[in-house]
């Protein structure tokens, strides 16, 4: 089966990295069109996935666009369809990996008369898009979609809830290999030596630095914390949130916490960085679609405390391999963090159930069949509508 992958980021997000997992199978068949340049290329590139950037230029919409800003981009996005639907006619198949993906893959499925998939990394929910862009993704893939895959349970309810058809959604989790997260306790001591934090509690939170993702939260939190309890801010303002991290080093300077919080922007080692962390803290204030980051915690070795929302339920079991607490309350994260300091023991179990959990739960060989699966029985389909 030859697939023509498509997303519209250059940078690498969750469903990027997501993708780069699924599209490695087909890597010698396939092509990932993308509708901007950017560091996801390279790290395609890295992975001999073939990859072409297709749009000349960002197309304008965002999440939460109105229709006229919407009809406003449609210069941009005409060139780029007939550009996809003249490469779309060299393969089976085209995959949408993100919703400006699925507007144009929809299209372009519908002119060249190829199947359309589109993997849905998000809550369609009005707290996340327009009511505008709801309606365009609703309809695109109720009427063009062979198959929806939805990354948890919480994105499938949501999807169904807007009005999607529940006949074409089927939920996948996210792939890992498990085989990355393995971290050499000489390199967990080198690395906490070289960003000062030996004799540190660390607690790390591993994200982009963005309003909903609740930063401030874990600061809050570290405040009501044992002096010995560090935070590593591990991530960067990806889209225009430049506000947010100037409120993020004004609060850490107001409550003196400049000894105990650490940005470190955005870094490649992530294994590594949790591995050297005690706790990761997932503080996100809207539900998540699925919490990448809670699994890759998971998945090396380390406790996760999660916001109890999305498909972070789906994930932790509160005391088994992980914590869950509310989300937008730091008393209750502080007090989460506390408990892992002062139960070490039972805090080591936990940690071990979710590592042993998570590398069976969610390898991505195991996943990977199951989206092949999936695309082998609707791949033949022709797009109705």
């Amino acid at each position: 089966m030859k697939i023509l992958f498509l997303d519209q980021s250059g940078k690498p997000g969750g469903a990027e990295l997501c993708l780069i997992d699924i599209a490695k199978p087909y890597r010698d068949r396939a092509l990932v069109g993308l509708f901007a340049d950017g560091s996801f290329k390279n790290l395609l590139q890295q992975n001999s996935i073939p990859v072409e950037v297709l749009a000349t230029q960002t197309i304008q919409v965002r999440k939460e666009s109105s229709l006229t800003q919407g009809l406003k981009s449609l210069g941009q996005i005409i060139p780029l369809i007939t550009k996809v639907v003249k490469r779309a006619s060299e393969y089976d198949l085209i995959y949408a990996n993100t919703q400006k993906a699925l507007v144009v893959g929809a299209l372009a499925s519908l002119f060249s008369r190829r199947p359309l998939v589109y993997h849905l990394h998000d809550i369609l929910s009005q707290e996340h898009f327009s009511q505008t862009n709801l309606r365009i993704a609703i309809n695109l893939a109720n009427r063009l979609a062979s198959l929806v895959i939805a990354n948890s349970q919480a994105s499938k309810t949501a999807f169904v809830q807007a009005g999607g058809n529940p006949d074409i959604i089927k939920v996948v989790y996210n792939g890992f290999e498990p085989k990355i997260y393995q971290t050499s306790e000489s390199d967990i001591k080198q690395l906490k030596q070289k960003l000062g934090l030996e004799g540190q509690f660390v607690v790390g939170h591993f994200s982009r630095l963005a309003p909903w993702k609740g930063q401030h939260i874990l600061i809050t939190a570290l405040a009501e914390c044992p002096p010995q309890v560090t935070a590593l801010l591990v991530g960067d303002a990806l889209f225009g949130e430049q506000d947010y991290v100037q409120q993020l080093h004004q609060q850490v300077a107001e409550m003196g916490l400049e000894n105990r919080v650490k940005f470190l922007g955005f870094r490649s080692d992530i294994p590594q960085l949790m591995a050297a962390c005690e706790v990761v803290a997932h503080t996100s204030t809207s539900p998540e679609p699925f919490g990448r980051v809670i699994v890759e915690a998971m998945l090396c070795g380390r406790p996760v405390v999660a916001a109890k929302a999305g498909g972070a339920i789906e994930l932790v079991e509160h005391g088994i391999n992980g914590f869950l607490v509310t989300p937008g309350k730091p008393q209750e994260l502080a007090q989460v963090i506390t408990t892992c300091l002062q139960e070490a023991q039972t805090t080591a179990t936990i940690a071990h159930n979710a590592q042993a959990i998570a590398s069976q739960r969610f390898d991505v060989t195991t996943i990977n069949q199951q989206i092949a699966q999936l695309l082998s029985q609707y791949a033949s389909d022709q797009p109705t509508g």
